[in-house]
């Protein structure tokens, strides 16, 4: 699970915005265009890479490689269509001296501007894995119209090459028919989870096969086939090996799990695993390479499980890496995984702090609302360190993580906390903050880093970290006592997780903007204990101002989180779900204000007086409602209880236009390569769209 740290285009794209071809007359192509000013950071890494051995730095380097090859499966994972437009690109920058090119265009009268959208068009599709955002999931089209992209393509050395490609995939880059312009379920959204036939009906039907035989989606598609009125369900496993596990018939359709979705790309992911495993640091990370790379090739995710069991006990490695099928938030389902991986070093400092909160995790956790009972049996102390990024795979890169994400793991085995250390500072650089009166601005700017880094302690720590499910075992034994009282009704509990049940197959589509929302619950919560903020070092009137921040800056963007929310789709992204929740919840309290000082602009503030009261009463009750309909299972609650503050309705709905009229885009980030001549170097990029093209050139250099 992660914590997860967008400006309307600028008028000079209206000129062309009609001529776009086979498109519906009432879509706003500015919102699904990046801009032209499309802000870019560098995720700098270079002082915890020097600080690393030669063997380290060998580790990492396949352990990187590993990651990115891996990180193809997620554009395949994304749309159709995205696959061949990385391609196209790639064989495009392969070739193509950028600055030459350019020199062309121009000399062929394309405009500056002609030019700039195809760059920043190319590398949206490079940081996001696909044409589809990785945060907020709806689509982007190239900011130059698709006959005059066609003609500056012309102007390749590489066109003969890249001109099938183009001819397949044209007509999906720029459609915003119906059902294309977001991710989700056909005909509403786009997905290559399963097949365009294959509907949430079949999604329960299919799990409770899959239940059945003790498996779990992670590493799955399903594709669905009809005929002659029976249905035929494949379920894929992504794997080296080819091959059909099992077939049967099950409640009056065939269900046939196969072996070998994504194996060419997984071949070389084990490859690369192995060679990174000669250089392991010990015995502890080798058998977690063996047993990843077992997963890879056969689909077993049980050898995953394995794999992240030896991963949790290496404590405190020089080298931190997860690499598989990990996150559900772009499956419209909430319970398939998209491929990432990372590979980071350790930055000791700021991890000291984290240990420190750590060791001190027994006595915060009594602190939250719930009762011991709703507490899992014992805190499983896991590894909490501060990295510095040296690669992420991906749609996107998050602030922090806690992982593994198996709740049987999670349960009774424990867990490991990472903060992406490089990542936060490098998020709020350039950035642009509407909405709040310049005291508060002049605040966040000042604070906002120490205090996410606080809120993503204490949401991946002590959010994430925290809670108990109440499980019954398949001979029917309780994991709670019969004692326990549910303390929102004073009485016993009337629900439970069966044997096969998991938080993600039972709450399914909510699962994770709920979880996110209780762990985000919680890091507001804890942030007003003086004592947790001392161990970030932080004291006195400081403190204060800290604690301020981290609600303030919460709750803000709670109310910039309407931009992902679209009235015909829903809420599209899982974070910001959960923040606009968490705001509602304070402005109910009266602690939170928002108002429309002008027809064009809104102001949100905060009785900062009553945090401590009001503010801690609200979020704890609500946090108390988040965590005992988890525990029970109780997903009837929790869906009424998360609609009536997700709902977006009334001076919501013309306040979005306001938020969508200020918005900025997401920072890209152009991440460092790691290059093999007589040793491992860490070659860097200027942060341009030129330059993060030229990483990705960079980082497959082989055309295969």
């Amino acid at each position: 699970m992660k914590c997860k740290v967008t400006q309307l285009v600028r008028n000079r794209h209206s000129g062309f915005i009609h001529s776009f071809t086979r498109m519906s007359q009432e879509i706003d192509r500015t919102h699904y265009i990046l801009p032209l000013d499309q802000p870019i950071v560098y995720l700098d890494a270079n002082t915890a890479f020097q600080g690393l051995t030669d063997q380290e730095k060998l580790y990492a380097y396949y352990l990187s490689k590993a990651s990115w090859v891996g990180g193809l499966i997620t554009l395949l994972q994304t749309s159709p269509e995205a696959g061949q437009i990385f391609v196209l690109l790639h064989k495009l920058y392969s070739v193509e001296n950028l600055k030459e090119f350019k020199e062309a265009a121009i000399n062929a009268e394309f405009s500056e501007d002609d030019i700039t959208a195809l760059l920043v068009y190319s590398a949206g599709v490079f940081c996001n894995a696909g044409n589809y955002k990785g945060f907020g999931d709806s689509k982007f089209i190239p900011g130059i119209e698709a006959s005059k992209l066609e003609k500056l393509l012309q102007l390749s050395q590489v066109w003969n090459q890249i001109e099938p490609l183009w001819e397949m995939s044209k007509d999906a880059i720029y459609d915003l028919s119906p059902g294309k312009t977001c991710l989700g379920y056909s005909p509403h959204g786009c997905t290559t989870y399963f097949s365009k036939n294959f509907t949430s009906a079949d999604n329960e039907a299919v799990q409770k096969w899959m239940k059945r035989k003790q498996l779990e989606p992670y590493n799955t598609r399903c594709f669905k086939k009809e005929n002659n009125g029976k249905i035929f369900y494949e379920i894929r496993l992504a794997s080296v090996n080819y091959g059909e596990v099992e077939m049967e018939e099950f409640n009056g359709a065939t269900y046939s799990l196969t072996s070998g979705d994504y194996s060419p790309l997984m071949e070389r992911v084990v490859q690369y695993l192995k060679k990174a495993a000669a250089y392991a640091a010990n015995e502890t990370q080798a058998n977690m390479l063996k047993s990843y790379i077992e997963s890879f090739t056969t689909g077993s995710l049980q050898k995953h499980k394995d794999g992240s069991r030896f991963w949790i006990r290496d404590k405190v490695p020089a080298i931190e890496t997860y690499i598989g099928f990990i996150e559900t938030y772009r499956d419209p389902a909430g319970i398939r995984a998209e491929f990432e991986g990372f590979v980071a070093a350790v930055n000791r400092p700021m991890s000291s702090k984290f240990t420190t909160l750590v060791e001190n995790a027994e006595e915060l956790l009594p602190l939250l609302p719930w009762p011991r009972g709703f507490e899992k049996d014992s805190f499983l102390r896991p590894d909490f360190t501060s990295l510095d990024v040296l690669t992420f795979s991906g749609s996107g890169i998050p602030a922090g993580i806690n992982i593994p994400n198996y709740d049987d793991i999670r349960q009774t085995e424990g867990f490991k906390n990472v903060s992406l250390g490089n990542v936060i500072p490098a998020s709020y650089q350039q950035s642009v903050i509407p909405f709040l009166n310049d005291a508060d601005i002049q605040l966040l700017q000042k604070y906002r880093v120490m205090a996410f880094e606080v809120q993503v302690g204490l949401h991946e720590l002590l959010g994430h970290g925290s809670g108990k499910l109440l499980q019954k075992g398949a001979d029917g034994r309780l994991n709670y006592s019969s004692t326990l009282f549910d303390p929102l009704t004073g009485k016993p509990p009337t629900s439970c997780y069966d044997e096969g049940d998991t938080y993600d197959s039972c709450f399914g589509p909510i699962s994770s903007a709920y979880e996110e929302c209780r762990a985000e619950a919680v890091g507001l919560y804890l942030s007003l204990e003086s004592n947790i903020l001392s161990i970030f070092g932080y004291n006195g009137s400081q403190a204060d101002d800290i604690i301020y921040v981290n609600w303030l800056s919460l709750t803000w963007a709670g109310l910039c989180a309407l931009e992902m929310w679209d009235p015909n789709r829903g809420w599209l992204q899982a974070h910001s779900q959960a923040r606009f929740a968490l705001t509602r919840v304070l402005i109910h309290a009266g602690v939170v204000t928002i108002l429309q000082p002008t027809p064009q602009d809104l102001l949100l503030s905060i009785d900062r007086a009553s945090l401590k009261g009001a503010g801690r009463n609200a979020i704890g009750h609500f946090l108390l409602q988040l965590q005992i309909y988890k525990a029970t299972a109780n997903v009837n609650a929790a869906q009424e209880l998360f609609k009536a503050y997700t709902s977006v309705t009334d001076h919501w709905t013309s306040w979005r236009d306001i938020v969508l009229a200020n918005k900025r885009p997401r920072k890209m980030f152009t991440q460092p390569n790691m290059i093999l001549n007589k040793e491992v170097e860490l070659k860097s990029y200027e942060a341009s769209p030129q330059g993060l093209i030229q990483s990705w050139v960079e980082r497959f250099d082989d055309p295969e």
